[in-house]
C-alpha cells in the first residue's frame, strides 16, 4: 500500500516516529508522502524524506496558512521541486469552514502552486471545504492555460466538483472519513469514482478509520481505508490494495523512476 498523505513532522510522532514507521511497514504499507503544511517546515518535511528510502515529499503552503506566506511564488516551489524526494506540490486549496487566511489570499496561493505543478509536471494536491463551485471554476479556468494534474486529497465534497476535477483528469483520495457512519453523502460521491481514479490515505494523526476512531491516526491504520472502500465499492481488500498502490505510484509518477 501506499499512503498518499501523512504528516510525520509534526509534534504527533515526535518521540515514536521510527515505531510508528514500523507498524505502518509490517502492516504493508511500502510508500509514504509526506505533506508540507507550511513552507518553513518544508526543510524538516524533506530530512524525513531523505532518511527514509521508503518516503517521499510535498513542497507547498497549506491553505490556512497563506496569509503567513503572501510572497510565495511559483519560483520559489518550482526551486524546490527540483529535489528527487519531491514527488508533488502542495497541499494547497480553498477551505472557507475555518478562514483561518482570507479568500484573496487563499486564491492566490492555489494560483502559485498550480503554476508550479502546471511547469514542473508534479501532481497538485488541493483540499477544498465550503469552496467547491470556486474551486472547481478555478480548475477549468488555470487547466485552460495548460494542463497539470490535480488531487482531491481527503475528499469531502459534493459531486459537481468531484466530476468537473475527474473531467480534467484528476484522482480522488479517501481517508479514514469514508468508513465513519455519518459519512452517507461522501461513500454516495466515492461510489462514482472510477476505481482507476481513487488512491488511499491517512491524513494522521486525525480521521482514523473505524474500527480506530477515537485515536491517534497512523500509517498502518490504512488497511482500514482500504477495507471501507472495498466494501463500497465491492471489491476485495486485497485488490484495493494492488488498485490503489498502482494509481498512487501512476500519479506520483517521480516516486517510481
Amino acid at each position: 500500500m501506499f499512503d498518499t498523505h501523512v504528516n510525520l513532522h509534526g509534534e504527533a510522532f515526535a518521540q515514536d516516529l521510527e515505531d510508528v514507521l514500523g507498524r505502518a511497514r509490517a502492516s504493508g504499507v511500502q510508500r509514504f508522502l509526506a505533506i508540507c503544511d507550511r513552507y518553513d517546515n518544508f526543510p524538516a518535511v524533506r530530512a524525513i524524506a531523505e532518511a527514509h528510502p521508503d518516503i517521499w515529499c510535498s513542497v507547498g503552503v497549506h491553505h490556512h496558512h497563506a496569509r503567513d506566506f503572501t510572497n510565495l511564488t511559483a519560483g520559489t516551489l518550482i526551486a524546490e521541486a527540483r529535489h528527487p524526494k519531491v514527488v508533488a506540490v502542495g497541499e494547497t486549496g480553498l477551505d472557507f469552514h475555518y478562514g483561518y487566511s482570507a479568500e484573496a489570499d487563499q486564491v492566490r496561493s492555489l494560483r502559485e502552486h498550480i503554476n508550479a505543478a502546471r511547469v514542473t509536471g508534479l501532481p497538485l494536491i488541493l483540499h477544498t471545504r465550503e469552496a467547491d463551485t470556486l474551486m472547481a471554476d478555478l480548475l477549468e479556468e488555470e487547466y485552460a492555460k495548460g494542463a497539470f494534474r490535480p488531487l482531491l486529497h481527503c475528499y469531502t465534497g459534493g459531486e459537481d466538483l468531484c466530476q468537473r476535477a475527474l473531467a480534467l483528469g484528476a484522482f480522488v483520495s479517501v481517508s479514514g472519513i469514508l468508513s465513519f457512519r455519518s459519512a452517507k453523502d461522501v461513500r454516495a460521491v466515492i461510489a462514482g469514482v472510477p476505481l482507476d481514479r481513487l488512491i488511499l490515505e491517512t491524513d494522521c494523526p486525525y480521521l482514523a478509520p473505524m474500527p480506530m476512531r477515537g485515536r491517534r491516526n497512523e500509517p498502518s491504520y490504512l488497511v482500514h481505508v482500504a477495507e471501507a472502500l472495498g466494501a463500497l465499492m465491492g471489491v476485495d481488500t486485497e485488490t484495493i490494495k494492488q488498485v490503489t498502490t498502482q494509481n498512487a505510484v501512476r500519479l506520483f509518477s517521480r516516486v517510481a523512476a
